[in-house]
């Protein structure tokens, strides 16, 4: 069978990435052709010859209302050759992954053209632009979700879905990072043998933008209290150093950057700060005490405070239904606000045992590993 996939941002390549290996298992003949990222093409080229990248994510990722809008020109165009890339190449199933600004107006074009639609990681809607259930119910054939509370927002909603845990899961499974040593992670990293809190700024230049500046004024803080402390800064593998070092001022002695080393930073961290997303989530599954901050373009934030209707924006509260870690934003996200909250997770035992006690009940929901498999398989069946 053939494949279509289309990821457009650092998580949806590593869930496309563990997709495809499901994919290949289920069917050692399928042939795949996809927008996404290295970890995509790592398993592409581990299985078939030639050219199936696209296009790689990190040409275009953006995201933010006002973002886009600056952008558009160069989305059309991305969206045209998509277009006609998908029409030269007649996949038996397009394969959506997340990044729903981009995928719904692909999502229109293959459906409306014959093709087969499958959204897997489904778009918020839960959260916000709730109109959008009705372009699923239109466009998608089938929908693949990967959080349990999702399910009774989409039976309430009357859109059939398809549920068999969550990627996250098998990425930590299949991660060597989780069982290297404390030793030869610093070996490797050329880390100090130091106390450390990870900083985690997101993988877009706007994110890195927002978040950096607050990173350095919490480091410059902490350390002026806390001199035996380091803070390493997980760096996403989509960026450079030129990203990074216009803010690191002369704090080389207590603030490091390392590529592409996120599980390593968080497993051996005292505590975390990171911006709401996926890597939210992954801390969580890890066991990384954290606090969550986010700071946007202020028009930006103005406009998702009109239209964003969850009471949290890091998906472990959302699904626990409560607080595990606290989350800071916009005026919120202050460096005395941070600092306060360090302190009660780096010093305050009882403070982090009822956090890990949270972290084990999200695991719990979540489920075991082998949802990538499971939904390659449901996937194949359904075309068979």
């Amino acid at each position: 069978m053939r494949f279509y996939i289309i990821a457009g941002e650092a998580s949806g390549d590593l869930h496309g990435s563990n997709l495809m290996k499901g994919l290949y298992t289920e069917d050692p003949k399928a042939s795949v052709r996809f927008w996404g990222g290295p970890l995509m093409d790592a398993v592409y080229k581990a299985n078939e010859e030639g050219e199936g990248l696209v296009e790689d994510y990190r040409a275009g990722a953006v995201m933010g209302f006002v973002e886009v809008l600056r952008k558009g020109f160069a989305i059309r165009k991305r969206l045209d050759r998509c277009k006609k890339d998908i029409l030269s190449w007649q996949p038996d199933v397009v394969i959506l992954i997340d990044y729903p600004g981009f995928n719904f107006n692909v999502a229109e074009f293959a459906h409306r053209a014959g093709f087969k639609v499958y959204y897997y990681i489904a778009p918020k809607v839960w959260a916000s632009r709730e109109g959008r259930i009705k372009k699923l119910k239109a466009w998608v054939d089938k929908l693949f979700i990967v959080f349990p509370f999702e399910k009774a927002y989409f039976d309430r909603h009357g859109v059939p879905y398809v549920y068999a845990g969550n990627p996250l899961v098998d990425a930590l499974a299949q991660s060597p990072a989780l069982s290297e040593s404390k030793d030869a992670f610093l070996q490797r990293t050329g880390l100090p043998d130091a106390p450390s809190i990870a900083l985690l700024a997101g993988s877009r230049s706007m994110e890195i933008g927002q978040m950096m500046p607050v990173f350095m004024q919490l480091a410059d803080a902490w350390h002026a209290v806390h001199p035996e402390y380091v803070f390493v800064v997980a760096a996403a593998p989509s960026r450079s150093l030129k990203d990074y070092e216009k803010y690191l001022g002369n704090r080389a002695g207590y603030v490091k950057v390392v590529f592409g080393e996120t599980y390593g930073v968080l497993r051996h961290a005292r505590a975390a700060v990171i911006n709401s997303g996926t890597a939210s989530l992954e801390a969580a599954l890890i066991g990384t005490p954290q606090v969550v901050g986010y700071r946007m373009n202020a028009l930006t934030a103005a406009v998702a405070r009109r239209i964003i209707k969850v009471k949290y924006v890091s998906l472990g509260n959302l699904i626990l239904n409560r607080y595990a870690f606290k989350e800071y934003l916009q005026e919120r996200f202050t460096v005395p606000k941070l600092m306060t909250e360090l302190e009660r997770l780096t010093a305050d035992e009882a403070y982090r045992a009822r956090m890990q006690a949270d972290y084990g009940e999200i695991r719990t929901l979540l489920g075991g590993a082998g949802a990538s498999e499971a939904v390659a398989r449901a996937m194949i069946e359904s075309l068979s």
